[in-house]
């Protein structure tokens, strides 16, 4: 059974950074896209970045272009969400999810195509 856990969320002022972790584990193939999704108080669950598994593309929602970067560790299973230039607006809960994807070429942004999902970790940005 696939499992992920995100870590290293936090409160910060806003202009700060925090780095997001999402450690996999019980991932029996190779190649998996994976992504981070947020969601706010009252609000949908959004898109925020994801990665491919091997073709190392990557896509990003247009709020956190040139302010967030997802890359990955392949030898620690381990996909990690920098997050600079914090805004207030970037308060949310923020998730990791994964699906499998032979191609290793997708970076998937619509969150139904995702079957496995991490519990969460909050951000917390302060004006």
């Amino acid at each position: 059974q696939v499992q992920l856990v995100e870590s290293g969320g936090g409160l910060v002022q806003a202009g700060g950074s925090l780095t997001l972790s999402c450690a996999a584990t019980g991932r029996t193939y190779s190649s998996y896209a994976t992504g981070w999704f947020r969601q706010a108080p009252g609000k949908e669950r959004e898109f925020v970045a994801a990665i491919s598994w091997s073709s190392g593309d990557t896509r990003y929602t247009d709020s956190v272009k040139g302010r967030f970067t997802i890359f990955k560790d392949d030898a620690k299973d381990t996909v990690y969400l920098q997050m600079n230039s914090l805004m207030p607006e970037d308060t949310a809960v923020y998730y990791c999810a994964t699906h499998f994807d032979p191609s290793g070429r997708l970076a998937t942004t619509k969150s139904s195509e995702y079957n496995y999902w991490g519990q969460g970790t909050q951000v917390t940005v302060s004006s």
